[in-house]
């Protein structure tokens, strides 16, 4: 019988440097939400990418950049747990952005850690390819990297290649989760993830970053469909004006695409219902960190 083999693969690196893209890209299947906004991701999602005789878990991981509220320390303090339990790291760098400071300094970071540090550069269709040797010289000048992959995770081009790699690299051991598992996001925060995802895309600057959703409550019917009550948290009566809408236009918007989504996702109707409160400091809250599933760092 051929061994197992089980690698936990922390997926790391700036907001928008394509993160929560190549892990729904190399999964198949939606995951974790994306938007262009960066900071999108707020806690670990763990994707299960099977190539047997290996399982490769791909940890998405927030975002990391220089954290000013509770919450930003909390996601921060996330992206950092997860490169320090995985058997790899992956760095992610948006190719078109090339050597930032947040990119250095994460680098600068990486140079304490004993796990192997992979690179990959997405979004190589975004930018001339005579520019990709020159940024993997500096970035390889500033930390030895163990592998390096071209990428790009919204067209698929390099994911399979890599994914090959990892599952050679993949220490011996059991499987942690039965191979038709896609991920350990519970449906109650994955209803909440999807609309957080559809206030992200559909409102202005003011409101995504200082918009929580929360899963009050999910009730399985008898005809298998499902109702789903959730409440949208943001930090100020103006905010919950704009995303409301005039006459309830936006958030009847938000909540017909997210029911869309869901019911698709879960293959059975979802009957959506939101609701929007203003709570100042929302983001500074102990029970709400707590709540997203991360850890207070104070």
């Amino acid at each position: 019988m051929t061994e197992t083999r089980c690698a936990l693969i922390a997926i790391i690196g700036a907001p928008n440097a394509g993160k929560s893209t190549l892990v729904n890209a190399a999964s198949g299947t939606k995951v974790t939400i994306v938007s262009p906004k960066p900071q999108t991701t707020r806690f670990r999602i763990r994707a299960v990418v099977m190539r047997p005789p290996a399982q490769l878990i791909l940890v998405d991981t927030p975002g990391i950049f220089a954290p000013k509220r509770r919450l930003d320390r909390a996601m921060v303090a996330a992206a950092w747990g997860g490169a320090k339990d995985a058997d790899i790291a992956l760095l992610v760098v948006d190719a078109k952005a090339g050597m930032t400071e947040a990119v250095q300094a994460i680098i600068e970071k990486l140079k304490g850690t004993t796990r192997p540090i992979w690179l990959a550069l997405n979004k190589i269709d975004l930018i001339d390819r005579q520019q990709l040797l020159p940024l993997t010289a500096a970035l390889n000048a500033e930390l030895s990297f163990a592998e390096t992959f071209m990428l790009s995770a919204t067209k698929g081009d390099g994911i399979d290649l890599m994914l090959q790699a990892m599952a050679v690299e993949a220490p011996p051991g059991p499987w942690l989760f039965p191979e038709d598992e896609l991920s350990d996001l519970p449906n109650r925060m994955l209803a909440a993830e999807i609309v957080r995802e559809h206030i992200l895309r559909l409102t202005h600057d003011e409101v995504p970053h200082h918009a929580t959703v929360e899963t009050e409550s999910w009730k399985e019917h008898q005809d298998g469909s499902a109702r789903v009550d959730l409440t949208i948290y943001v930090s100020r009566p103006t905010q919950k004006a704009i995303l409301i809408g005039e006459g309830g236009s936006k958030i009847k918007d938000i909540g017909r695409r997210a029911r869309q989504e869901l019911s698709q996702l879960l293959e059975k109707p979802i009957h959506l219902f939101l609701n929007v409160k203003d709570r100042a400091n929302w983001d500074d809250s102990r029970s709400h960190i707590r709540a997203l599933g991360l850890e207070d760092e104070g």
